[in-house]
């Protein structure tokens, strides 16, 4: 069955993290993406081990589903390929920043003017407005700037980044998002529009869904800031012999849990009576929590909370998610042999649709890869494609010096 994006056509000019994963969500949707590729390549292709250079895990993760060609943009040959293939696009996404993107003649006015109905996507670390405006950032930037580095400091703790991209991914899921929208928008009137996706609002939209609190109201009703999901205490319990992630929510959550450990007793201390006791006294309850968890270990909590109806789970490493059966049971794990690196594992898109599902149908592609069968299909024969690679405005697998 065809993906909902059957027949779009995405021309993917991103890099590093944030708009491959963007692009590649479309891809995954259906959509036949065209990476396109500067001479030096993508700054993953080199990042995480690889068994060929030009092909690392990060890149491996961030680019199923797409065709590779390299154009030499500040050529003229590379920069009228690219004309080329605009002409033929549905939707164009970017995250370079603004002036070098003018000053090589791709921005969204000119890019209108080759197809006016195109659906233009920039992904920015801040947009082209207000005082940050085009100020370059990476993800650990962003985390600092939208307040997420403060809250992994909240109580005296030591300020840190979050270990995970979690910027540049999180704004990838609105990018795709948003050129989902358009998409659609396209679809029912005929119109292309440009779509601008800063990476600073994006994450301050994330990180402030339970953290306005108090701002949420004007006049402010107290500062910003949820102490129920900041506060210091707030870690995995310990047990016996590990850590166990464990939230007795609602009331029959904590009887249950209570009766399960034979503490009914406890459900008369005034702190637990019901829930807004528990939140009044939170810092109480999560020290009471701690105490009890030392007396089992992780196997006989997670056996009888589950029994008791608690959600919890055994704090996993990474090795433990990776082997996790749960993962091989719904065919999270898509294993293919890849034409040049042999046996690959991706990850499946984790959302089913059942009429237009979401597929892997083309591995990660080598740098260059499809530059020669890109340009032929957008009509240059064997000589003009000859000529560009012999200049330089495009690389092809054959000519491709990828670090």
């Amino acid at each position: 069955m065809a993906g909902p994006f059957d027949g779009v056509r995405v021309l993917d000019m991103t890099t590093v993290v944030v708009g491959p994963y963007s692009a590649q969500m479309l891809g995954d949707m259906g959509a036949e993406v065209i990476k396109v590729e500067a001479p030096d390549g993508d700054l993953t292709r080199g990042a995480g081990p690889w068994v060929n250079k030009g092909m690392g895990a990060n890149y491996m993760q961030l680019n199923r589903n797409k065709r590779a060609i390299c154009l030499n943009l500040k050529t003229e040959g590379g920069a009228e390929a690219l004309r080329a293939m605009l002409r033929e696009t549905d939707l164009f996404v970017h995250n370079m920043r603004p002036e070098p993107l003018e000053r090589l003649g791709f921005d969204y006015d000119s890019v209108r003017e080759l197809k006016p109905d195109m659906v233009y996507c920039n992904i920015w670390g801040f947009g082209r407005s207000g005082r940050y405006a085009g100020q370059a950032a990476y993800d650990d930037v962003i985390q600092g700037a939208s307040g997420l580095v403060a809250l992994e400091g909240f109580g005296g703790q030591k300020a840190r980044y979050v270990p995970s991209l979690i910027a540049d991914k999180t704004t990838g899921l609105f990018a795709a998002y948003a050129m989902a929208a358009a998409l659609y928008h396209r679809l029912a009137t005929g119109e292309g529009q440009e779509i601008e996706v800063p990476m600073f609002e994006s994450m301050v939209s994330f990180t402030l869904v339970e953290h306005l609190c108090g701002e949420s109201f004007v006049p402010s009703q107290g500062p910003a800031g949820s102490l129920r999901h900041a506060t210091p205490l707030r870690w995995p319990y310990a047990t016996k012999d590990g850590h166990i992630c464990a939230m007795p929510g609602s009331d029959k959550h904590w009887r249950g849990f209570l009766t399960a450990i034979g503490r009914e007793d406890l459900w008369n201390n005034p702190i637990l009576k019901d829930r807004v006791a528990r939140r009044e006294h939170m810092e109480e309850v999560l020290e009471l929590l701690s105490e009890l968890m030392l007396e089992r270990t992780t196997a006989d909590w997670a056996s009888l909370l589950t029994e008791a109806g608690v959600p919890c789970m055994p704090v996993a490493t990474l090795a433990d998610v990776v082997a996790d059966g749960h993962l091989d049971d719904v065919g999270f794990w898509h294993k293919s042999e890849h034409a040049s690196e042999g046996g690959v594992r991706l990850m499946n898109p984790p959302y089913t649709l059942e009429k237009s599902p979401a597929t892997i149908r083309r591995d990660p592609p080598r740098f260059g890869e499809h530059t020669r069968t890109i340009l032929a299909e957008h009509g240059y024969d064997a000589d003009a494609i000859e000529r560009l690679v012999s200049e330089g405005a495009a690389i092809d697998e054959d000519t491709a010096n990828i670090k």
